[in-house]
């Protein structure tokens, strides 16, 4: 397919590595411009060199209200203009319900739900006024279904899945899309140096020890293995396919196991809801 002309501009949070790199790679490589932000940002100085005239890169902790409207507009006075907003920005958290301090469910929600929430909202009057653009936010299976000791991650993607059913249906009547991207396993630090743990309560060791194998976390870090899960660059390839075509469904699979995960999480809900005699399922 060929690319549009002029080229599009993006904005990208938490870029510095993973899924976010990729994206923002991607994009620089098929001749888009890219603003990419990140808490660290000298993480990008590789990314944005060999792409100096195309790429921005910018500080920024998504959790920082004001912080995101500055960068937006900072994006936008550098670019002219803003086209695709890929809210990529989080990390994963383990811990039972029970483990959770305030603290860390905060933290969580603040950067997994809110982040999102704050860039969706800087980027709107500027997507509205050129009545265009397109929103992508990077869910994952994660946000269809749940599993032990992850619930405030899923809460998170869960309530980011919910604003943005509501908020596709808000903008579509000024030509903006949005895309809630459902994404598989893919071969990043994402379990490892950018997990977070709770304090362990001995009374879910046994569950630990069943879900992981052992019931100690953290987990060694030096233990990671190669990992064989699909490249991100995979992931990259198919979001821009995506946002290539004029048009597609709001919720995008990305990964070869997500539909496998998607089906299983609808199906469990399904059973579950059939223990009430007054349900009938869709024919």
């Amino acid at each position: 397919m060929a690319r549009p002309s002029p080229p599009r501009v993006w904005f990208v949070t938490g870029a510095a590595r993973g899924l976010g790199r990729a994206f923002a790679a991607a994009a620089l490589e098929a001749g888009d411009a890219v603003v990419a932000t990140a808490r660290r940002a000298e993480a990008l100085a590789d990314l944005a060199g060999p792409h100096a005239e195309r790429a921005l890169v910018l500080p920024l902790d998504v959790t920082d209200r004001a912080a995101v409207f500055a960068a937006v507009a900072r994006a936008v006075q550098a670019f002219g203009h803003l086209d695709v907003v890929v809210n990529n920005a989080g990390y994963g958290l383990v811990g039972a319900t029970e483990e959770i301090g305030e603290a860390e469910a905060r933290a969580q929600l603040d950067t997994n739900l809110f982040g999102a929430l704050w860039v969706t909202q800087a980027v709107l009057p500027h997507l509205r006024g050129r009545g265009s653009g397109h929103i992508v936010q990077i869910s994952s299976v994660g946000g269809v279904g749940s599993m032990a000791t992850f619930g405030l991650y899923n809460a998170g993607k869960w309530a980011l899945e919910g604003f943005s059913e509501a908020l596709a249906a808000e903008v579509a009547p000024f030509g903006i899309r949005v895309t809630i991207a459902e994404l598989g396993g893919f071969a990043t630090d994402w379990a490892w140096a950018s997990m977070r743990f709770a304090t362990p309560a001995p009374a879910y060791d046994p569950l630990r020890a069943s879900l992981f194998g052992s019931p100690r976390v953290p987990w060694d870090m030096s233990q990671q293995a190669a990992d064989t899960s699909a490249d991100p660059a995979s992931a990259a390839r198919a979001l821009l396919a995506h946002v290539d075509r004029a048009d597609g469904p709001l919720r995008l699979l990305i990964g070869e196991d997500a539909p496998g995960h998607v089906r299983a999480a609808l199906e469990r809900r399904r059973d579950d809801y059939r223990r009430d005699e007054r349900f009938e399922w869709p024919a």
